[in-house]
């Protein structure tokens, strides 16, 4: 499979690029600054050169994201998955009374428009493909079923890609392709800190099975975890 990977530079993102690479799939991985790119991934990149490719890929900047867009569409006739992982999470304790308003433009921004601006310039190669697989990187807190009073931003941020990825699983039905909006836990990453029960590594083996369809979902669902088991909405 041709996959790309944003958010790709550390914590999940990372674990899916090694991943996949293990597995034996070609990889884009997108990161913010190609310059600033993290060790353990230019790790991988001296031990899987061929397969793997870095490329600039910003999801707040709509140029960077069709300028990554046009370089893979040279390199390659067609991508098999996108995983929209790339996040943030701002505002986190923040009383609604308190919350600065900037937070919530660029989690939403980041969050929600940037899955949509990278569906919207790969959406072509894509549909060329073969597995025609959509990944977005969700959460519980998306959740109407499982709302709380905190993390505004980022909740709402959530919520509204679990909605879009809704859209997205409807417009690809005549394609057959597979869109999920994927609950990955709450993992030991720079976002869920030291306390977090679960390693990125178990959660990227999971997503990877589901892409794979070593795991199966039922065609009804599209709101997930990491496992492949539904979440409430």
């Amino acid at each position: 499979m041709n996959i790309l990977i944003t958010g790709a530079n550390r914590g999940l993102g990372r674990h899916l690029v090694e991943k996949a690479l293990l597995n034996n799939h070609k990889v884009y991985a997108g990161v913010r600054k190609i310059n600033d790119v993290a060790s353990e991934l230019k790790d991988l990149k001296d031990r899987y050169e061929k397969k793997m490719n870095l490329i600039e890929l910003d999801v707040s900047d709509e140029e960077s994201i069709k300028r990554a867009a046009i370089h893979v569409s040279k390199e390659e006739d067609s991508l098999d998955v996108i995983v929209n992982n790339a996040g943030i999470l701002k505002g986190r304790g923040k009383e609604i009374e308190d919350l600065d308003y900037t937070d919530l433009e660029d989690t939403l921004k980041i969050n929600l428009m940037g899955p949509m601006m990278v569906v919207k310039y790969f959406l072509p190669l894509l549909k060329k493909g073969r597995d025609k697989v959509i990944i977005n990187i969700s959460s519980e807190a998306g959740s109407f079923a499982n709302a709380y009073g905190g993390d505004y931003p980022y909740a709402v941020s959530k919520a509204a890609l679990n909605f879009f990825t809704a859209q997205l699983k409807d417009a690809m039905k005549d394609y057959k392709g597979r869109v999920y909006a994927v609950h990955p836990g709450w993992m030991k990453t720079d976002m869920g800190g030291t306390s977090a029960p679960l390693s990125p590594e178990i959660s990227a083996e999971g997503i990877m099975k589901i892409i794979e369809g070593d795991i199966k979902v039922d065609d009804n669902q599209f709101f997930i975890d990491f496992k492949g088991q539904p979440m409430k909405l």
